[in-house]
This record gives C-alpha cells, sequence and structure tokens, in this order.
C-alpha cells in the first residue's frame, strides 16, 4: 500500500477518472472515505434510470435481462446513485452535452444528490460536446478545473 511505504499522503488521496474511470470513481466514493477530493467525467452511477437513454440498450439487455426480469442485477449496478448518502468526498462531475454513450443524466443525478446530502459538488456541462471533449478550450478548461478541484480540497 502506498500510505504504508510512505509514498502517499493519506491526508491529500485523490481519486477520479473518465467514462469507466468515472463510472469506478463514482463506485469509490460510495464505498470509502478515504479520498479527499474526486473528479467524476462522462461517467455512468444509475444504470437503472438510464435504461433505454444511452447505445448499450441492447447489450444490457442480453448480457445483464430487462431490469423488470432481473432488478437486483441493475439495483447492484446503480450502487453509486442508490448509495449517495455514503459519498462524503467532495466532487466535480463533468460530461458532454450531446454524449449519447454515457447520458449527462448520470452526472446530473448524482450532482443533485450530493447537493441534496450538503456534500460539496460540482458539475460542468460542456456545450456541444460528446462523450469526448474535442473543443480546444474545453479541453484546457476541463483540466484547470481538475487542478482547481483537487487544489481547493487537497491543499499542499
Amino acid at each position: 500500500d502506498a500510505i504504508a511505504r510512505g509514498l502517499a499522503d493519506p491526508d491529500r488521496l485523490g481519486v477520479g477518472g473518465w467514462s469507466y474511470g468515472g463510472m469506478a470513481t463514482n463506485y469509490l466514493i460510495a464505498s470509502t472515505t478515504r479520498f479527499k477530493a474526486a473528479v467524476s467525467g462522462a461517467s455512468i452511477s444509475n444504470v437503472l434510470a438510464g435504461y433505454g437513454t444511452d447505445q448499450y440498450i441492447r447489450d444490457y439487455e442480453y448480457e445483464l435481462g430487462a431490469p423488470w426480469a432481473q432488478p437486483e442485477v441493475w439495483e447492484k449496478l446503480s450502487y453509486p446513485f442508490l448509495h449517495a448518502d455514503r459519498i462524503k468526498t467532495p466532487t466535480l462531475f463533468l460530461c458532454g452535452e450531446n454524449d449519447y454513450n454515457v447520458p449527462l443524466l448520470n452526472s446530473e443525478q448524482m450532482y443533485q444528490a450530493l447537493r441534496t446530502l450538503g456534500v460539496p459538488t460540482q458539475l460542468v456541462i460542456y456545450p456541444g460536446q460528446f462523450h469526448t471533449i474535442k473543443k480546444p478550450s474545453y479541453i484546457l478548461d476541463r483540466y484547470q478545473r481538475y487542478l482547481g478541484w483537487f487544489g481547493k480540497w487537497m491543499p499542499k
């Protein structure tokens, strides 16, 4: 473990990712309070609520079954949102307005859940962008926001 070896400061641990990495971030912050800040981009958090809104509907039904036929499977995959009350980590959510891969409703729901729970959070929606942010000024903004968020919640 990086902390035990003196490589990481337990008071300055952050977590973040985009797409699947954002999904993993959501699961982590709903499972542990060890992280001081998180950044979750273009991430899935409530698969059940997103049923039929993304490009994966056929894959989901084939692999998971329909939500009404396998509700426990769909609830398990919606763990981050359904257990948002466990999240204490200040979290920045980012997404593209036109993301059909992971629709922004996932980030909007997590953002609203954390706001309701009093957890520091922010939501950034990049206009006209899809799953991958391509506009140079938005790319710069994204990375500046990463640094700003981690800097705010994990000061030196």
